[in-house]
């Protein structure tokens, strides 16, 4: 494989993971906002992410097992931020400035336990990411010392 094109799988993972991270902090930040400019409580987001083949023009590879894995070797690509469609949650409380004239109050439907769960597992999914660029770079840092 092409060290370019590991440096490039890495990128966009790297990339796609800075996305997840930033809607999940942004969903646990307006975990509780109850007017939103369009008028009504916060609605979560989600990230949507798109597996691409790799391109086959940067290998040398015909058949056999090498091919197969080829096939195999994707890099993702964020398709979509798409809104959350689970409905609002609603609660009794006749004090809340944004409450309705029954005294219930549409919150966000955040659910703060599965926003900090998203945001370990994509921490996680961007160090490895930035782990196999590590790894690409001092490849090439050591081809680069053979040929001296």
């Amino acid at each position: 494989m092409n060290l370019f094109t590991a440096f490039k799988i890495s990128a966009k993972g790297l990339m796609a993971e800075r996305t997840r991270l930033n809607v999940a902090s942004m969903n646990l930040a307006n975990a509780h906002v109850t007017r939103t400019l369009d008028g009504g409580p916060y609605r979560a987001k989600s990230v949507v992410f798109r597996a691409i083949p790799v391109s086959k023009k940067d290998f040398d590879i015909d058949k056999g097992f090498e091919s197969e894995l080829l096939n195999a070797l994707k890099e993702v690509q964020v398709a979509e931020v798409v809104d959350d469609k689970t409905p609002f949650i609603e609660r009794f409380d006749p004090t809340h400035p944004d409450a309705d004239e029954n005294g219930i109050v549409r919150l966000p439907n955040v659910n703060v336990m599965e926003q900090m769960v998203d945001l370990m597992e994509a921490q996680r999914a961007y160090e490895a990411n930035l782990s196999a660029l590590d790894t690409a770079k001092s490849m090439a840092v050591k081809a680069l010392e053979l040929i001296k």
